[in-house]
Order: structure tokens, then C-alpha cells, then sequence
């Protein structure tokens, strides 16, 4: 198996996992209100803090190394200097459904690097956008991870671990 695949996979699911984890604990309180926002504690704040950084390190770690890791993996043709040629490439051999729906995440990515600390207002919308978009950065991962499993010889379940 390509360590570098099995490397980036292992990153990438360790922040999948601890996504999940941030955002299971505020199950059932989307969408946010800048009321509620306010109202958070200490430690639900940092869990949202938690939320959003491995949104972006996830996000990050899964363009930046998962991405190349599969197309080496798969030994396509090509130079491909643009990232956006990879996404596109990616899309036509089915590691992702659409190299749109992966810029409108690289988008929610951007918006959780500016901080808006005097505007629960703002904060809310971000995390309300961040919500439904964390399914389909999670469904991606498992995607690209199945997807990969047939040049990398494992079974596409492994965990972080294993």
C-alpha cells in the first residue's frame, strides 16, 4: 500500500472522528441563534472552537495529501499543476461526486479562518452553513476512502487505527 495514501488517510480520518465527536455534542441545537451563541459556556464554546478547526484541518488535510495520495495511487495520466484540474480529474474517475460541491466546502473552510468574536450573529450563520455541509465533508472522506480501496488494497473500513 502507497504510505503516503495510508499516512494522509490516517490523518484524515483522525480529524473526521474528532469533527463527529464536536459537532454530536450540540446534536439537536441547530440551528444556532445568536441568543444561544451568547449563552454558550466555557466548554461548549471550545467545543464549537474544536468544530470548526477540524472542519478546516479536515478539509485542508483531505485536498492538500488525501487528494494527490489517491491520484498516485490510481497512476492517472497527466500533469495536473491546477487544483483545480485534480478536482475535476477526481470527479471523472469517481473519487468524488463533483468538484463543485468540494470548492463550496474549500468556501466554508474559508469562512471558519476569519474570526468574528463581537457578532453572534455572524457566528451562528457560519455554524448553521457548517452544519448540514460537515455531512458532506464526512460522506466525501468515506467516498475517497472506498474509492481508493480498490488500488490500495485494503477494504475501505479500516480504522484510524488499524
Amino acid at each position: 500500500m502507497n504510505m503516503t495514501y495510508a499516512a494522509s488517510l490516517e490523518v484524515c480520518k483522525r480529524h473526521a472522528d474528532r469533527l463527529a465527536w464536536a459537532r454530536s455534542q450540540f446534536s439537536g441545537k441547530f440551528p444556532l441563534s445568536a441568543e444561544a451563541i451568547t449563552a454558550l459556556n466555557n466548554t461548549e464554546l471550545a467545543v464549537l472552537d474544536q468544530f470548526s478547526t477540524r472542519f478546516a484541518k479536515l478539509q485542508d488535510a483531505m485536498g492538500a495529501k488525501l487528494f494527490p495520495a489517491v491520484l498516485e495511487l490510481t497512476k492517472e495520466p497527466g500533469n495536473y499543476p491546477a487544483f483545480l484540474d485534480k478536482l475535476n480529474l477526481l470527479e471523472k474517475i469517481g473519487a468524488i461526486e463533483s468538484a463543485n460541491q468540494w470548492l463550496r466546502l474549500r468556501e466554508m473552510r474559508n469562512e471558519f479562518a476569519h474570526d468574528y468574536p463581537d457578532d453572534p450573529e455572524l457566528q451562528a450563520a457560519i455554524l448553521n452553513k457548517a452544519n448540514p455541509l460537515t455531512s458532506e465533508l464526512l460522506a466525501i472522506l468515506h467516498k475517497v476512502e472506498l474509492f481508493a480501496s480498490n488500488y490500495s488494497g485494503t477494504n475501505g473500513n479500516e480504522s484510524a487505527n488499524g
